[in-house]
């Protein structure tokens, strides 16, 4: 089974460039974020037609996330992060598909940090983290894939000194992503790259992709169970050069036991 996430910046705009890749991919699981559309305007046909159901969560302009299934529709599990009742982002969505339980995440930028969008997004932190824990308790096969917004280490970001103080690689959120491995969760990329410069997001600016001057990002954090099931781990950048690509490439896994 391969499980993709692929933050699309813009599902109406890059839809030719998903289409693209699905085909030559051919991913089982999918998990988008950063939509940008609303509900209505989600593309679901287009999907369907090229052999995938779908979940999602949109939001008009920014946000969204979805689930993809190859030949099939996911079971929808859960829709919004729990904890703030009062938040309306769509940043989570969560499925069950051949026994395994996928939640998809776009967590906040952060920037400017500090300030209130660097406090969202440590709050919204501090809900996931408890219910990735909660999830843990279930004993269940879990992967919590999506764009985390987080460079965990240095070794995930070029130059390191120029990011100190963003909201992507702050003490706090890298200490963050370090509890969540605490929990038990498996960096599943890292894990079968270890020490080695791979990257999951390279902006449009300076020639950054041509430079191979990206950052990792783009996680899928497994449970426990799930590690003697991983079988490979990587990152189409061929998506990333492509036309009117997303600055994020597709990252993906491949579990053993399942289609």
């Amino acid at each position: 089974m391969r499980i993709a996430t692929f933050n699309v910046n813009g599902i109406t705009a890059r839809l030719p460039a998903l289409l693209t890749w699905l085909d030559q991919s051919k991913p089982d699981v999918v998990c988008l974020q950063e939509l940008k559309a609303p509900q209505e305007r989600f593309p679901q046909a287009a999907l369907e037609a090229a052999g995938y159901g779908a979940i999602w969560h949109g939001q008009s302009a920014w946000n969204g996330v979805a689930i993809l299934r190859r030949g099939g529709a996911p079971l929808e599990r859960r829709r919004g992060l729990p904890g703030d009742p009062g938040d309306l982002h769509s940043r989570y969505i969560e499925a069950e598909i051949d026994g395994l339980v996928v939640g998809c995440l776009y967590l906040p930028n952060g920037n400017p940090a500090p300030g209130p969008k660097f406090d969202y997004k440590l709050s919204w932190l501090k809900r996931f983290e408890a219910h990735a824990q909660n999830l843990l308790a279930e004993s269940r096969p879990v992967v919590l894939a999506g764009d985390y917004n987080i460079i965990p280490t240095d070794l995930d970001v070029y130059v390191p000194d120029r990011w100190r103080e963003d909201a992507l690689f702050r003490p706090e959120v890298r200490a963050a992503y370090a509890r969540l491995l605490g929990q038990g969760w498996i960096d599943a990329l890292r894990t079968q790259h270890p020490g080695e410069t791979i990257y999951t997001f390279w902006d449009y600016l300076r020639r950054r992709f041509d430079r191979n001057a990206g950052l990792r990002i783009d996680h899928l954090l497994l449970s426990p169970d799930l590690a003697p099931r991983l079988k490979a781990a990587d990152v189409d950048r061929f998506a990333r050069a492509g036309e009117r690509p997303s600055d994020h490439a597709p990252t993906w896994i491949e579990l053993q036991g399942q289609k």
